[in-house]
């Protein structure tokens, strides 16, 4: 059997101790992890289809259901960000020709309209400057003009830190036939949402917000109309790994077939969703979770964001999408909204202000 020399040495920065640094994370997420989350992430791993982690995913769905209020049977965790939870969504939902109306009011419509337009679905913006939200009338005349399978809103967009009504959208898309998709990745946790109550057929959500948990879980549910819509499709969906009937399976969503194998899921990262889960079902989370601070005029944001990492250890961070360079988010989520934090970085950005140079942009 051949032999040969290492090309590559073993990288020098990997011999040393990792180094991470401690900093209170006021963006609009990922947020600090509660203790009793991340001691779960320290937990020894066991498989991913041992009896003892099929009950910790059944009781995954149960604070699902709980947190999203719905009694929906198709409920269940994606092992990816919540914008896999979107993906998952639109992939199975829409097919080549569906018409799809979409409420781009901040960087989240605009990534929904992209995907619509990669799966072929006629897709139609409904687009607003950021910090506008969408009137029962304006849905109206969009469902009645282009008569969608489905209809994007997004609850808590965080690029321009706006919060969508909810109430009404879901009986006014149901009568003209149409399913309500809503984005909560933002929200979820703090700001109220009832997702059978306010007749939303699509929910979703992340892990890394004010649930405060790491990253890479995905929460999302789907009504009895929204699962029949997926279990009648003409064409399989682009994503095998996104293939809600798969996945339904898997985490026996369908009338309890046994389970079959679909992929190897982030054990030690559901874990940790199931303690955040049970830590919102033992307390009521706050209002609201992002606030957006216009950028004092004569101020590049980035020195202001930059000086709060250097000098406070704390991270807010600047616009996404169309409110770029326009206004800094402050993510005050779960764990992290308290009254010590809100005055820590009101202090930051204070001597921010005197501290940093005027821009010249």
């Amino acid at each position: 059997m051949a032999s040969h020399p290492l090309l590559v040495a073993p990288p020098e920065v990997l011999l040393k101790p990792i180094s991470v640094p401690h900093r209170l994370l006021l963006g609009p997420g990922p947020s600090n992890l509660a203790p009793r989350v991340l001691a779960a992430g320290g937990l020894q791993m066991i498989g991913h289809m041992h009896k003892e982690m099929y009950q910790i995913m059944d009781e995954i769905k149960q604070g699902i259901q709980y947190v999203f209020q719905t009694k929906n049977r198709l409920t269940l965790a994606i092992s990816g960000s919540g914008h896999s939870a979107l993906e998952a969504a639109l992939f199975n939902l829409l097919e080549p020709g569906d018409s799809f109306l979409v409420g781009v009011n901040g960087i989240w419509g605009q990534r929904a309209a992209e995907i619509g337009e990669r799966v072929g679905a006629r897709t139609h913006p409904m687009t607003k400057d950021p910090g506008g939200h969408y009137t029962l009338q304006e849905v109206e005349e969009g469902l009645a003009q282009h008569k969608p399978v489905v209809l994007f809103l997004t609850h808590g967009e965080s690029s321009s830190g706006v919060l969508q009504p909810l109430e009404g959208y879901g009986e006014l898309c149901h009568r003209y036939q149409c399913l309500l998709l809503v984005d909560c990745v933002a929200s979820l946790g703090g700001a109220p949402i009832h997702m059978d109550q306010q007749g939303i057929d699509v929910l979703y959500s992340g892990s890394q917000k004010v649930l405060n948990a790491p990253p890479g879980t995905a929460l999302i549910s789907f009504s009895d109309k929204a699962r029949d819509k997926i279990y009648s499709r003409k064409t399989k969906p682009y994503s095998f790994y996104l293939d809600i009937k798969l996945l339904a399976n898997f985490w026996s969503c369908d009338d309890d077939k046994p389970r079959t194998y679909h992929h190897t899921t982030p054990v030690i990262g559901l874990f940790s969703l199931r303690e955040s889960l049970a830590l919102i079902a033992e307390e009521v989370l706050r209002l609201p979770t992002v606030t957006t601070v216009a950028v004092p005029a004569g101020y590049n944001w980035r020195d202001i964001v930059n000086y709060l990492i250097d000098h406070f250890s704390i991270e807010i961070t600047g616009g996404l999408g169309p409110s770029v360079g326009k206004v800094l988010r402050i993510g005050l989520l779960g764990y992290n909204a308290t009254r010590e934090n809100v005055d820590r970085v009101a202090e930051a950005l204070k001597e921010a202000l005197q501290r940093c140079p005027r821009s010249q942009l």
